[in-house]
C-alpha cells in the first residue's frame, strides 16, 4: 500500500502547533484552547445559507476544511479532541466520520447538537474561544479572541511546517491545472465565463471551495485588480487575458496569476519582459530579507522594464523615486499565503503584535515582514493602464516621465499581472507555482 507523505508529515505537524499553542496560551494567562470551526450564515428573509468558510484557526489543527459547528478542543499536556457535529438530519445528508492515518494524533468524540459542544468546552477550566462570537453563546466577552493570544498565533502561523508546504505544493498543482485548461479556452475563442467553468473542472472544485473569486478579465477588464464580473460572451476584438484563480488542498490555498496576449505584438513582447522580471523578484525570496525592500526591488525593476518599453523615459531608481512606477503598479509586490489567501500577520514585528511600518508613498503593501524559513509569500508584478491613475498623472509633475502615444496605444490590453507563490528557505527559494507547472507537465 502507498503511504501518503502526508501521512509522515502530520504528527510532526500538529506537534508544532501544540507547542506553539502551549507557548502562547501561557503568555496570555489561559489553561485551555477551544476552536470553534464556526456556523453557516443564513441569508436575510430566507431560508438556506451563504456558502461556509471554516475559521482558518482550525483548519491549522485538523484537515476539515468544510465541517461547520465542529470544535476543537486543546489542553497542553492532552491530546487534542475534535467534537465532530454529526447531526441527526433528513434534509442534509450527515457528514462521514473522518478517516485517515491523522485521526490516530487526535481524540474524536461525536456529537449532535450544539449544546454538547458547549458541555464540553465549559469543563476544562480558564479557555481562550477562538471563533465567531456568536457561536459562543453567553461566555465571559474577555475570553473569546483575546487579543494577545490571537496576536501570538498568527505571528507563528507565517512560518510553515513540512505539512503545510505539502499541501501548498498540492494546491499549487491544482491551481496550474487549472490555468492550464482556461488558456486552452481562451485560445479556443471562450468567454470569460466559460474559462472560469473550465477553470473549475479541471481543479475539480466547486466555486465555493475555491481560496477566492476567480479573476478572468478579458483587454480593458484586465485594468481592473480585483475584476469581479464574467462575461457571457467573448468581445469580438479579443487582444489580452488575464487570470488570478487559486485552488486549494486540506484548507490551504495557492494564488497564481497569468496573463496572455491574443497574440504577436508590443504587449505580448512587454508580458514577456514582465515574466523575466517577475523570476528576478522571486530569486529576493530569501531568510533574513526584509520584504519592504522586496517591494521597492520590484518598482526599481518595474521602471526599468516600463523604461526599456519605451513607456517610462527614466529608469527604475528614478521612476519609483519620482512616483511614476505607481502611476503602473499601484498595488503590493505580495502578501503571506496559506491558511488564508491573504494570511494574517503580515505587517507584524513580532509575537507581542509590534508592527513594521510600510514604506512611505506604499500603503497597500499587506507584508512588511523579514522572512525566514517556512514563510510563503506571493510575488505578483504589475503593469496597469487604469484610466484614473493615469488621469492623475497626467495632471502632475509625472506627466513629461510618460510616453502617452504609447500608452494610449496599450490602454486596450488592460494590463499585466504574474504571479507566483514562494517558499523562503534557509538556502535557495522554492517556487510553489512554477515547480507546479512543470510537474503536471512532466
Amino acid at each position: 500500500m502507498t503511504i501518503d507523505r502526508l501521512d509522515e508529515l502530520y504528527p510532526p505537524h500538529l506537534q508544532a502547533v501544540m507547542k506553539r499553542t502551549d507557548s502562547a496560551l501561557a503568555a496570555a494567562g489561559f489553561d485551555a484552547l477551544v476552536i470553534h470551526a464556526g456556523a453557516p450564515i443564513t441569508l436575510f428573509l430566507d431560508d438556506h445559507d451563504y456558502p461556509f468558510k471554516t475559521n482558518p484557526h482550525f483548519k491549522a489543527w485538523v484537515p476539515l476544511p468544510n465541517h461547520p459547528h465542529c470544535v476543537l478542543i486543546y489542553r497542553p499536556g492532552a491530546k487534542p479532541t475534535v467534537l465532530f457535529h454529526r447531526p441527526e438530519d433528513y434534509w442534509h445528508k450527515p457528514p462521514d466520520l473522518p478517516v485517515g492515518t491523522w485521526t490516530r494524533e487526535i481524540e474524536l468524540i461525536t456529537i449532535a447538537t450544539h449544546d454538547e459542544a458547549a458541555q464540553h468546552w465549559r469543563r476544562v477550566g480558564r479557555a481562550a474561544l477562538i471563533g465567531p462570537p456568536a457561536v459562543f453563546g453567553d461566555a465571559a466577552p474577555a475570553s473569546v479572541n483575546p487579543a494577545d493570544l490571537l496576536t501570538r498565533l498568527h505571528f507563528d502561523r507565517a512560518v510553515k511546517t513540512g505539512y503545510e508546504l505539502e499541501c501548498m505544493r498540492r494546491a499549487s498543482e491544482l491551481g496550474a491545472r487549472g490555468h492550464r485548461a482556461a488558456l486552452r479556452a481562451f485560445r479556443a475563442g471562450a468567454s470569460e465565463y466559460e474559462v472560469h467553468m473550465r477553470f473549475l473542472e479541471a481543479c475539480a472544485q466547486r466555486e465555493e471551495e475555491m481560496p477566492y473569486n476567480n479573476i478572468v478579465a478579458y483587454n480593458e477588464n484586465a485594468a481592473v485588480l480585483h475584476y469581479q464580473h464574467l462575461a457571457r460572451s467573448a468581445p469580438a476584438d479579443l487582444r489580452s487575458f488575464l487570470i488570478d484563480a487559486g485552488a486549494q488542498y486540506r484548507g490551504y490555498a495557492c494564488d497564481i496569476t497569468r496573463t496572455h496576449a491574443a497574440g504577436p505584438g508590443r504587449f505580448a513582447d512587454l508580458i514577456a519582459r514582465m515574466d523575466d522580471a517577475q523570476q528576478t523578484m522571486c530569486a529576493l525570496i530569501r531568510s533574513g530579507t526584509d520584504y519592504r525592500e522586496v517591494h521597492l526591488s520590484a518598482h526599481r525593476i518595474i521602471g526599468d522594464v516600463l523604461h526599456d518599453a519605451g513607456i517610462l523615459k527614466v529608469g527604475g531608481q528614478s521612476a519609483l523615486e519620482s512616483g511614476a512606477t505607481s502611476v503602473f503598479f499601484p498595488h503590493g509586490i505580495g502578501h503571506l499565503l496559506g491558511l488564508q489567501v491573504h494570511d494574517v500577520g503580515g505587517v507584524m514585528a513580532d509575537a507581542a503584535g509590534h508592527e513594521r511600518a510600510r514604506p512611505e508613498g506604499h500603503p497597500y503593501l499587506r507584508l512588511t515582514r523579514m522572512l525566514e524559513p517556512g514563510v510563503v509569500v506571493t510575488v505578483e508584478p504589475g503593469v496597469y493602464w487604469i484610466d484614473s491613475l493615469l488621469k492623475t498623472a497626467a495632471a502632475d509633475s509625472r506627466r513629461p516621465l510618460i510616453d502617452w502615444e504609447l500608452v494610449d496605444q496599450l490602454r486596450p490590453f488592460g494590463g499585466i499581472r504574474i504571479e507566483d507563490d514562494v517558499a523562503a528557505t534557509a538556502a535557495d527559494p522554492e517556487n510553489l507555482t512554477r515547480n507546479a507547472f512543470v510537474r503536471i507537465e512532466a
